[in-house]
């Protein structure tokens, strides 16, 4: 801050610098306060940072195999103890041989396939289709690569020790607290028949344990996917939050998408001299060159066979009329000049165009005298 000393009997006076509100511009303008554009979700989803919560997949799995588990389970028990009753009744008389072994190995796998398989298709399908509605169809090998941070002990210690982390581990222990919590209440709610169980048959002690069991899978499960949603809708925030940008970042990314001004400036210096190029390629076809006769000068072709009408194949202004001209000397191309039909030629009409219906009579009438100077009948 400068400070000013006045006349006596007046007050001393601040001037802030200007570069400090500059800088203070320049901070406002880093802060990352706009949302993510497309262009820059989509380069985080070729890297494979997308809004995903790891812990929907296995909560929805874990809630889909219980319930299966809880309507297709007596079909299951029931195929274990087929099972269990030919091993004993039927495989145990065989002779110990190859053939009955291939035959016994067979049966058995078959058997255990068709118990254990539903489970295992269930638990597939569900886990692809959860990752699917979370991100859609995705397949990126970025997130694999070797990358030098990821074993950098100092940016590990900050992983560990940071919010997102405090968030994990608080979030597991809110998951096992209300886990605890209902396994509590379906066990307090069956405590008359845990304490009868001494007294009942195997069979019912099984049946009561799978019951149980059962019950407290689907509640908990039920209770995770409900976590898990609530997770995503966190994993969303804190996506969104990560992706956002500041308006200098938004500036420099339309400068990408745009071009660099200055690159955009040498392409299109680039293309006017090629566009250069081939019009003075094309004078030596021309007919005549109408001139005004310094500053303009406008190159006409006309052939009746693929042209409806005469057609501006060059034109130039100053300089540019004069290299037109001596190339057209250097091949003998009559110069006419005429400055008003030039003149409105040069701004009516562009390279590649044809003369418009209002100045078919003058060009004709030129047309006509070179033809006739040249011995041609067109």
């Amino acid at each position: 801050m400068i400070r000013l000393k006045e006349e006596p009997g007046q007050k001393e006076t601040h001037v802030q610098p200007a570069f400090l509100f500059v800088v203070d511009l320049q901070f406002f303008a880093g802060e990352k306060t706009e949302k993510a554009t497309p262009q820059k979700k989509k380069d985080a989803r070729k890297k494979g940072q997308v809004a995903k919560s790891s812990e929907f997949a296995p909560a929805l799995n874990i809630s889909l195999v219980f319930l299966f588990l809880l309507l297709g389970g007596p079909w299951m028990l029931d195929s274990l103890l087929q099972i269990i009753r030919e091993s004993l009744v039927t495989y145990s008389r065989w002779q110990i041989n190859e053939e009955n072994l291939s035959v016994l190995t067979y049966q058995v796998t078959y058997e255990a396939v068709k118990v254990v398989g539903p489970i295992m298709l269930v638990s597939l399908v569900v886990g692809l289709g959860a990752n699917y509605l979370q991100v859609g169809p995705l397949f990126t090998l970025e997130p694999l690569k070797m990358k030098l941070e990821k074993i950098d002990p100092i940016q590990g210690a900050k992983r560990i020790l940071s919010l997102r982390s405090l968030v994990e581990l608080c979030k597991a222990i809110f998951k096992i607290s209300i886990g605890l919590y209902i396994a509590y209440l379906i066990l307090w709610s069956a405590k008359d028949e845990l304490i009868q169980l001494s007294l009942k048959s195997i069979d019912a002690v099984l049946g009561f344990t799978a019951w149980e069991v059962l019950k407290l899978g689907v509640f908990i499960g039920l209770l995770l996917v409900i976590l898990a949603v609530l997770d995503y809708i966190y994993q969303r925030y804190e996506y969104e939050k990560n992706l956002r940008m500041s308006k200098q970042d938004i500036k420099d990314e339309f400068k990408r998408m745009e071009g660099d001004p200055l690159i955009k400036s040498k392409i299109k210096e680039r293309q006017r001299q090629m566009a250069m190029r081939r019009m003075m390629q094309e004078i030596p076809n021309a007919d005549v060159i109408i001139t005004n006769p310094i500053h303009f000068a406008v190159a006409i072709r006309y052939d009746a066979d693929t042209m409806s009408a005469p057609t501006v194949i060059a034109k130039g202004q100053d300089y540019l009329a004069l290299k037109i001209k001596e190339i057209a000397k250097k091949h003998r191309i009559i110069t006419m000049e005429n400055k008003p039909l030039a003149r409105a030629l040069y701004s009516q009409v562009d390279v590649g165009q044809q003369i418009p219906e209002e100045l078919f009579k003058a060009v004709a009438e030129i047309l006509a005298y070179v033809y006739k100077l040249q011995g041609k009948v067109k």
